[in-house]
């Protein structure tokens, strides 16, 4: 048997978080198409007939301008010297610059296997992968190069099948039934700003941020999930584009994040959303710990 854990590395938006909700076959972590989408590490355990994986999505690696994103970089750097494979996924649509430069230079001294994995193969025609790969491969000495698409799952079972490989012999550190480590309540708050993520606008996604007020489970007598959160913006002129003209954006985001709850929950959801301002909470560590943006065990 083979058991370890995988570490998904990689610039934002080059799509960790896609490829961990492909392999695993649930939504662990939100998507979006804007950048610094994922800002927690996120586990994710998948059993094989040959052994157990643990993967673990990353935020991605950038120029960190606030404390919360020292935070988030930090915590996906940290994993680098914690893992038996370091899978770094780029990109292959994104020409190499200095930030790919970067993060390959970081993972240059781990212990760690190494697997370059080029995501988002659905959006370019082969003749013109090869080069790119060619170009990659010359970087550093990579134990492999698996090119994919999280989108399609092509390839993803080559992946998978070449992780195996590179796992120490071992028998599963998690139980059959055992899937994430994320608390149930910080998933729905992550559900709720992925809402926010879709539907406002460009300027919002990095200054908010979701609180969980309240989480009431379902009982007998009253069989719904009832959920108070808070959508917390950084300036008075952000509340207005939350809240929408006549209450109708926040309307929204409550409707499809409820929806998109009740599916997770697997029952009736009534959530209740509220929008404050509070500035400056991406320097606030105390507010950073509530929003579970820890800073790696030293």
């Amino acid at each position: 048997m083979k058991a370890g854990f995988v570490s998904l590395v990689g610039r934002p938006n080059a799509g960790k978080s896609s490829l961990l909700n492909r392999i695993i076959g649930e939504k662990l972590a939100i998507v979006s198409d804007k950048p610094q989408t994922t800002r927690t590490r996120i586990m994710g355990v998948k059993n094989y007939p040959e052994g157990q994986i643990v993967f673990v999505d990353t935020p991605g690696i950038h120029r960190p301008l606030h404390r919360m994103n020292v935070r988030m970089v930090d915590s996906a750097v940290d994993t680098l010297s914690e893992v038996d494979v370091v899978g770094v996924v780029v990109d292959v649509a994104e020409s190499p610059g200095a930030g790919l430069r970067y993060l390959i230079d970081l993972v240059r001294d781990t212990k760690a296997r190494t697997i370059l994995i080029l995501n988002k193969i659905d959006l370019m025609k082969k003749h013109k992968l090869l080069p790119i790969i060619e170009q990659l491969s010359k970087l550093r000495d990579w134990d492999a190069i698996v090119p994919v698409s999280a989108f399609t799952g092509d390839n993803i079972a080559r992946l998978e099948e070449v992780i195996l490989g590179f796992l120490p012999d071992g028998e599963p550190m998690y139980p059959a039934d055992y899937l994430t480590d994320q608390p149930e309540r910080r998933m729905v708050a992550e559900m709720i700003r992925e809402q926010v993520l879709r539907l406002t606008r460009d300027e919002l996604p990095f200054s908010t941020a979701v609180l969980i007020d309240q989480f009431q489970e379902p009982t007998g007598e009253d069989p719904v999930t009832r959920i108070y959160a808070t959508v917390l913006v950084e300036r008075d002129s952000q509340k207005p584009i939350v809240i929408g003209r006549g209450g109708e954006m926040i309307k929204q985001i409550g409707t499809t994040a409820r929806q998109e709850i009740g599916k997770f929950l697997h029952g009736r959801v009534f959530l209740d959303l509220r929008v404050a301002v509070r500035a400056q909470w991406r320097e606030d560590d105390r507010m950073l710990d509530e929003l579970g943006v820890k800073e790696p065990e030293k």
